[in-house]
């Protein structure tokens, strides 16, 4: 994105007032990044945590843990935060949007006027949706609180159950099983994380977990939970099966906070619908992170992100937008996870009818997967402990250009030779 106007100009007055609702990763973002452009007017970042902005990787891994504080998680430190010279409005929420008059009412009443306003609100945790999910206690993993509240739980001689398979499941399961915990991890797919990766990375996982002690059973449907008379919860599966733990963990899933939006009059789906420029169908509101559902040439349709790449690019994107900056957000889509010591990383849209090309053994501790479409181009990639190679696999996709499949399984030319 580059600006065809000296750096610091705006394209609005330096009287504005600019308000961003949501102090997470994009929400702070945007706010850093409003000032280092140069805007010098009103900027309001409010917050419905305690916190300041902060990312949330670390959340289900060391602090999850007890290995580092939840400070640690500060996208700024104290002083920098400062020095953003902003009215935080910490704890507090926004209830209604009227367009009409560019003005927010708060919870208490209060009202506050815009000239330009970000949408950041992020999401929530999916609760579960079964019987007696709303009487049997069940912790899900989101925020610094979520964190602090689980951590407790997760030590040797409980038991604890994690319903859903995705990254969030997965990355709870190897932190809890590390901790000690006994673990079981319920899923309805037939395979982990089926959504989001090709079926050997499903198998890897699998693998792995297994290698770790880690109960995996796929495929499971749950069909109500409860506590006993002990205090201690049951989940019971479709094949009448029960599993009883001392702690359930839901990872089903994020629901976006499109409801402002939406009782705004905003153009929703799953999601707050912005274009390539970050602004919702008001040209006068913008939308960044989990919340903004966005055009994407590398998917070739509109969709959601939930990943820490698309928080901080996408909230600097919006802030750039806001100051009339010309802006195409068009990000390759790149998600990592952290388990057991591994690192897995994913560039681009895996798919069904990708011809996929192995460098390395998908068993092994390190590999790396391409996808190839019908030309030869690669379209995306998955590895395994390979972030060295994966760097040159980002470059080869977004090259678009063909590759000679034979040389790219070959552990013997460089990838920087491919």
């Amino acid at each position: 994105m580059n600006s065809e106007r000296p750096h610091g100009a705006t394209a609005i007055s330096p009287a504005a007032a600019i308000v961003i609702i949501g102090a997470g990763q994009a929400g702070g973002w945007a706010a850093q990044t409003l000032r280092s452009e140069g805007f010098t007017g009103r900027l309001v970042l409010i917050g419905d945590e305690t916190h300041p902005p902060y990312e949330r990787p670390s959340l289900s891994k060391t602090v999850l843990a007890g290995e580092a504080a939840p400070a640690s998680t500060w996208l700024l430190k104290p002083e920098a935060f400062e020095a953003l010279r902003l009215e935080w409005w910490v704890d507090s929420r926004v209830v209604r949007i009227d367009r009409g008059a560019k003005c927010l009412e708060m919870s208490d009443g209060e009202l506050l006027s815009y000239d330009k306003l970000i949408l950041c609100t992020g999401g929530k945790a999916r609760a579960l949706a079964v019987p007696g999910a709303d009487t049997t206690p069940s912790y899900t993993l989101r925020t610094i609180g979520d964190a602090l509240s689980l951590a407790p739980e997760l030590r040797p001689g409980r038991s604890i159950v994690v319903i859903g398979g995705g990254w969030i499941g997965l990355e709870v399961a190897a932190t809890a099983r590390q901790k000690g915990a006994e673990v079981t991890v319920v899923e309805a797919q037939g395979r982990l994380c089926e959504r989001t990766v090709p079926p050997e990375i499903s198998g890897h996982l699998l693998g792995l977990h297994g290698a770790h002690g880690t109960r995996v059973m796929l495929g499971a449907h749950i069909t109500g939970i409860a506590q006993d008379a002990d205090g201690l919860s049951v989940v019971t599966l479709a094949d009448g099966n029960t599993l009883t733990c001392h702690a359930i963990v839901a990872g089903v899933g994020l629901v976006p906070n499109d409801a402002l939006a939406r009782d705004a009059g905003l153009e929703c789906d799953g999601g707050v619908i912005v274009d390539k420029s970050c602004r919702t169908s008001d040209p006068d509101i913008l939308a960044a992170g989990d919340v903004a559902v966005t055009p994407n040439p590398w998917a070739g349709r509109h969709l959601r992100l939930e990943s820490w790449q698309n928080a901080q690019e996408q909230g600097i994107a919006a802030a750039r937008a806001a100051l009339g900056l010309p802006v195409d957000y068009a990000p390759l889509p790149w998600f990592w996870s952290d388990q057991y010591g591994m690192n897995l990383q994913i560039y681009g849209f895996p798919l069904p009818s990708h011809r996929v090309v192995a460098r390395g053994t998908p068993s092994g501790d390190s590999f790396l997967l391409f996808h190839l479409d019908g030309d030869d181009v690669v379209q995306a990639a998955v590895g395994a402990n390979a972030a060295r190679d994966l760097r040159f696999a980002r470059r080869l996709i977004e090259q678009r250009r063909q590759v000679d499949p034979d040389r790219l399984a070959d552990p013997n030319v460089p990838m920087a030779r491919q």
